[in-house]
């Protein structure tokens, strides 16, 4: 990786932080399509860095769980800038995406925007986008009959065990089954990304990742206070999501509608209209946060709720960096990380029935408006935030009788 302009620490912070606002507010598409922005902006463009550094970047993002385009950014705003690049480069690229589903949230809790055909509209629409992602991951991730097992057998647990507790038994499974029966996949011998951190200062950040893990339902249990609560249960969906951004969904469900604090349809609307705007995924937590009503106007939780879920993944990045160069050599390691891939397409699977065909597919309308939404994403190509906006007009001309 090429080093830094000359300049000041500040200024190359600000050329960070503008570089990602620009691409947090035209990114659409989903983790798969930010990763192509991501390249053609800083390894096209800009030559931050080259080709196979940022592969092996990608690659390592892909084996940790967070979602994965958000902690590309990231390791890129780390290796540009120091740690305040990487915050500057996070910063820049949610809070676009975050201020509109802060917003949105707003408007349903002022302005009643949860009743409409239009709404319904998006709950089908999310049929089709959490279709899409199951398609498309077990494409690439299940190409064989032994992953397309653990798939299944994922998939199996999570419908019989609806729980966060039953998500992540099911991949803790999946991995140690990866390790035991699936061949490791290559990885390439380019250098690894360069970084102005150590080995010691990762052990640091990783202590802190699992202490928070383990600690934050401890404290959750002793003091009852809603803000630690909520922050642990975010915390904890977002140390557990691999495989991108759309397996968030699940595990935030599991966590929000299971434990009633929030009803199925706030729950799936909030989902559809994320899809419907640029940035990461994952600020469907502040929507959601900002629902709860933790302090004046949800504002506070919404906060909240968007630092737990990415909290996990900055103290993931700035832990495994300084080893990545020794982890990718591991085949133990890759093959797990397959049977856990595998295993996270089944959980998305049981998603897709439950919580998502249940609260949106309502008639045989809801149906062939679902399908024509999978067919305009899967084959023709268009973006989601179109699809999204689609069938939420198709909804109020073709649902009159949706309650």
């Amino acid at each position: 990786m090429p080093p830094p302009p000359n300049g000041t620490t500040t200024g190359r912070i600000v050329e960070i932080f503008f570089a990602f606002l620009r691409l947090g507010m035209t990114s659409f598409g989903g983790p798969v399509a930010h990763l192509g922005y991501f390249r053609q902006a800083f390894v096209v463009q800009r030559r931050w860095l080259d080709e196979a550094t940022y592969a092996d970047l990608v690659a390592l993002c892909q084996f940790l769980p967070g979602p994965a385009s958000s902690q590309v950014g990231m390791g890129l705003g780390l290796a540009r800038g120091g740690y305040g690049g990487m915050l500057a480069a996070w910063l820049g690229f949610t809070l676009p995406s975050a201020l509109l589903m802060l917003l949105f949230a707003q408007g349903v809790q002022m302005h009643g925007l949860t009743q409409g055909h239009w709404l319904h509209g998006f709950k089908v629409v999310a049929v089709a986008v959490v279709a899409q992602a199951v398609w498309g991951m077990a494409t690439s991730l299940c190409p064989d009959r032994q992953r397309r097992t653990f798939a299944l057998l994922a998939a199996l647990v999570t419908l019989a065990w609806p729980t966060a507790l039953g998500q992540v038994l099911a991949i803790l499974a999946a991995a140690i089954g990866g390790w035991l029966w699936l061949q490791p996949p290559a990885t390439h011998d380019g250098p690894p990304l360069s970084i102005p951190m150590g080995r010691g200062a990762g052990v640091v950040f990783l202590s802190l990742f699992f202490l928070l893990l383990l600690g934050l339902p401890l404290l959750a249990a002793d003091f009852s206070l809603p803000e630690l609560t909520v922050f642990d249960s975010f915390y904890r969906s977002g140390a557990l999501v691999f495989g991108g951004g759309h397996v968030i969904l699940p595990l935030l469900q599991a966590e929000v509608v299971n434990s009633q604090w929030l009803d199925k349809s706030l729950f799936l609307a909030g989902y559809g209209m994320a899809q419907a705007i640029p940035g990461p995924l994952s600020t469907f937590a502040a929507y959601l946060g900002a629902l709860l009503s933790l302090g004046p106007g949800g504002w506070l939780g919404g906060a909240l709720a968007l630092l737990a879920i990415f909290l996990p993944s900055m103290l993931l990045i700035l832990g495994t960096l300084p080893f990545w160069a020794l982890l990718r050599q591991w085949q133990a390691v890759r093959a797990a990380l397959q049977g856990v891939n595998a295993a996270v397409v089944g959980v998305l699977l049981a998603a897709l029935y439950d919580p998502v065909w249940t609260s949106g597919i309502l008639s045989s309308r809801d149906f062939g408006l679902g399908l024509t939404a999978f067919g305009l994403l899967h084959w023709w190509r268009l973006p989601p935030w179109l699809v999204v906006l689609l069938s939420g007009g198709a909804a109020v001309l073709l649902l009159p009788n949706t309650p």
